[in-house]
């Protein structure tokens, strides 16, 4: 290569660096606040979630604090005084039910659901599990225009609790003789892919009661 050539890249290498330099210069601070945000991000969800987990840790030890009370008074007491949101404290009002039920209190039992029903704040899954049971806990005393309006809702297709909201209302077909339409109904239980196996087999006894075929398993 000649000197002049030799020369010009020289010069053309000394003006990339200055270039190169020179946009370090001026936009270097971009890559330097990329790099703390990054870096500030993790940090804050490492953050985040070691809150999230020390709170539930918190909660967790409250809810098995209150269950120790010796009376179901005292433990519905102690749950309500808990400190919860969101899903917690529909965890709570499912408690304070069970306990209600347990001391043959059904009145405040159905108050504690239909709570959860009613609190549109709650994750909807939650509310949908409150409405089911508050169906199986009230039977046929609950007006039956109400039963089938909620029960309908619960079992449509991808619905969390669509198998059991089915089996209830097999039952409510069963109490008003329509036989039938429950053994139509018991059969697709059985083939739904969400029902569990204690739920089968239930339907599989309602079947052969009601003189249907026994379905293979």
């Amino acid at each position: 290569m000649s000197n002049p050539d030799s020369f010009i890249q020289e010069v053309n290498e000394e003006v990339r660096r200055d270039r190169l330099f020179g946009y370090v210069r001026r936009y270097g601070w971009i890559a330097a606040l990329l790099v703390l945000v990054l870096v500030g991000g993790a940090g804050f969800n490492e953050w985040r979630k070691a809150r999230a987990e020390a709170r539930a840790q918190a909660f967790g030890d409250a809810v098995f604090e209150a269950l120790g009370a010796t009376s179901a008074p005292a433990r519905i007491a102690a749950l309500e005084a808990v400190s919860a949101d969101g899903g917690q404290r529909a965890v709570l009002r499912l408690l304070v039910a069970g306990e209600a039920l347990s001391q043959g209190d059904e009145a405040a039992a159905m108050a504690a659901l239909a709570a959860i029903e009613g609190d549109a704040a709650l994750p909807a899954a939650y509310r949908q599990l409150a409405s089911l049971k508050r169906v199986m806990l009230a039977g046929p005393s609950m007006p039956a225009a109400e039963r089938e309006a909620l029960l309908a809702g619960l079992a449509q297709p991808d619905q969390p609790f669509r198998p059991l909201a089915m089996e209830q209302i097999a039952l409510m077909r069963i109490e008003a003789g329509e036989h039938g339409v429950a053994l139509t109904i018991l059969r697709e239980i059985l083939d739904e892919p969400a029902a569990t196996q204690g739920l089968r087999a239930r339907a599989q006894q309602l079947i052969v009661s009601l003189g249907g075929a026994e379905e293979a398993g």
